[in-house]
């Protein structure tokens, strides 16, 4: 079980009265539009096009998946016409994320016209880096703004455990490849798992100065039945800021990016030390994004069951310029966002029992 002792009951020194701001509060829109019952304005979305993956990795997914058959999943125009209505109701911000989202074919079409959309600000992506070395240049003439890398170890061994078919090279030279097509300050997501990869926390800390990229550190979180509970791998933000802080100087700061991120800097470098905790530290009431999985599920929270399917409407509604159907029901989906998760006590009982890549990464 989990060491409930290692959980702080308060943020670390200097962030005690920190409170992001959110693009919901520095760009609100309209009444009638995107605002849930507690007052929270959603302005970001996260899509996943795909539920593959070239990687099966082991917090992510089951070794032996079953994938969604083809016409169970959102054609790329149906993709576009999911963002085009958002956009149109004031969200400023899409991730594009998977599975792998750079393994589904004609992937740049959608980029190309998603960035292209009237009043998107940013259009940003999640990948595994296993695809990077191939696209970053097309990435960026797309119009995708900023690139985020899992990456959870520096080891090749370890690396092909994780992903159960990763190879550890290719990501490396897809994050040098986004470098040099003129990505800036590339982001790595790192999830925390005890007695796999926090060993090497300060390690990647040190990668990511070295190569100019930021970095965020993530607690592992309940979702999937991966036939093992979280509760002994569990790894707390407070632990891993005390690690590091035997090797890095950390500052914190108030800087946001509009997610649920907390961000430290190391002196003397431009690496920012993100850590997204949605169990020591949860920021829902500040929630400004909802899911929409690769099948057309809008999840306005990742923590929860509940669920609007998009894709009926989509079907049975050709598309008008205007998708008034789809546009009345992704309003009234912002009814059944819950005021929050609650992940820690489904670390060893998880109530979402489907995988992350089946969300959206």
């Amino acid at each position: 079980m989990r060491n409930e002792s290692l959980i702080p009951e308060s943020l670390p020194t200097g962030m005690e009265n920190f409170r992001p701001t959110t693009t919901a509060e520095s760009s609100r829109h309209a009444d009638g539009t995107l605002v849930d019952k507690y007052g929270r304005h959603v302005t970001y979305i996260r899509l996943s096009i795909t539920d593959r993956c070239d990687f099966r990795c082991t917090y992510c997914m089951a070794e032996e998946m079953e994938f969604l058959p083809r016409d169970r999943v959102l054609s790329l125009e149906e993709c576009l016409r999911v963002v085009r209505t958002f956009v149109g109701l004031g969200v400023t911000k899409v991730r594009i994320t998977g599975g792998e989202p750079l393994v589904r074919r004609n992937v740049m079409w959608l980029l190309e016209r998603i960035a292209a959309l009237d009043g998107l600000k940013e259009l940003v992506l999640t990948t595994n880096g296993s695809q990077l070395d191939r696209y970053a240049t097309d990435l960026i003439n797309a119009g995708v703004k900023r690139i985020n890398v899992s990456l959870d170890t520096l080891k090749p061994d370890r690396f092909k455990a994780i992903t159960r078919i990763g190879d550890l090279d290719k990501v490396l030279r897809g994050i040098d490849a986004a470098q040099k097509a003129g990505f800036k300050r590339t982001k790595l997501n790192t999830v925390m798992m005890r007695g796999t990869n926090d060993d090497e926390f300060a390690d990647l800390v040190a990668y990511a100065v070295a190569n100019d990229l930021n970095i965020s550190f993530i607690e592992e979180m309940p979702l999937g039945d991966v036939g093992h509970g979280r509760g002994n791998t569990y790894f707390s933000t407070q632990e891993a800021l005390t690690l590091l802080a035997n090797r890095f100087e950390l500052v914190s700061t108030l800087e946001t990016t509009g997610g649920p991120a907390r961000y430290w800097r190391i002196p003397g470098t431009d690496t920012r030390v993100g850590f997204i905790s949605p169990h020591s530290h949860n920021f829902c009431d500040t929630c400004n994004r909802v899911r929409i999985t690769a099948q057309g599920e809008l999840y306005p929270c990742l923590g929860q069951n509940d669920a609007m399917s998009l894709m009926p409407l989509l079907r049975a509604n050709q598309d008008d310029g205007t998708d008034a159907a789809l546009r009345a029901a992704i309003v009234d989906s912002m009814g059944i966002k819950p005021k929050g998760h609650d992940f820690t006590s489904q670390l060893d009982a998880p109530k979402v029992v489907r995988f992350m890549s089946m969300t959206g990464g």
